[in-house]
Parts: C-alpha cells; structure tokens; sequence
C-alpha cells in the first residue's frame, strides 16, 4: 500500500511540474494557448500572472518530492499530508473560481495518493 501511495505522491508532483513548465514557459505559445483555450492577445496579458501560478506549482512538487526523498517516516508523512491537503484546497479553489474539471485533473490525483498515504499508515 505505502509504494502505491507513493507512486500517486510521486504521480501529482510529476503534475505539478507540468502545470509549471506549461504556466511558465509554454502560456503564450501555441501549446498553452490550446490547452487553456487563450488568444493570442489573452495569452499575452495574463502572462506574468500564470507564470507566477507556475511557480506556486513548483513549489507543491517540491514538497511532494521532498516528502518522497525524507528518510523519517513520521516527518515524510506530515510532509505528504500537508503539501496533497494543499493542492486539493487549490484545485478546489480553481474549480470554483475557474473550471470545475480542475478539480478532476488536479484535484483527483492528489485525493487519491491522500486517501492512501492515510491507509498505508
């Protein structure tokens, strides 16, 4: 059980990097604009404002990775609980505020690797 939750841990950081290569890098070119449905000119108007929503990404997959990475298994657990309860509240948040399938595509995942992180301790 605890390496399938890892692997839905490791599973949604991986996510979370995504959104930030996308939201970072990819916002104003045709890959970003396509996913997020953006012209051009709304592309480039609310760039600074996804790139740092990118960087708020990054900062959750480093907290999902370092909760993989800590040798204490107490710490790594309270590491794991705090940064998946934080994307769940931000995918509930955006499927509210912006789309409800955030709460699919972001929120899933990480509900699901929470859901076994508990059961695995």
């Amino acid at each position: 059980m605890t390496l399938l939750a890892n692997i839905f841990v490791a599973l949604t950081a991986l996510l979370h990097v995504g959104f930030l290569v996308l939201e970072m890098f990819l916002w104003t070119g045709p890959t970003g604009r396509k996913v997020f449905r953006m012209s051009p000119e709304q592309a480039a108007t609310t760039k600074v404002l996804a790139a740092n929503q990118g960087l708020y990404n990054g900062f959750l997959a480093a907290g999902l990775f370092w909760s993989l990475l800590q040798a204490d298994p107490a710490f790594a657990f309270q590491l794991k609980l705090f940064f998946l309860v934080c994307v769940i509240i931000a995918a509930i948040y955006g499927a509210w505020s912006v789309k409800p399938r955030i709460l699919l595509i972001q929120g899933g995942p990480a509900i699901l690797a929470l859901v076994l992180t508990v059961l695995a301790s």
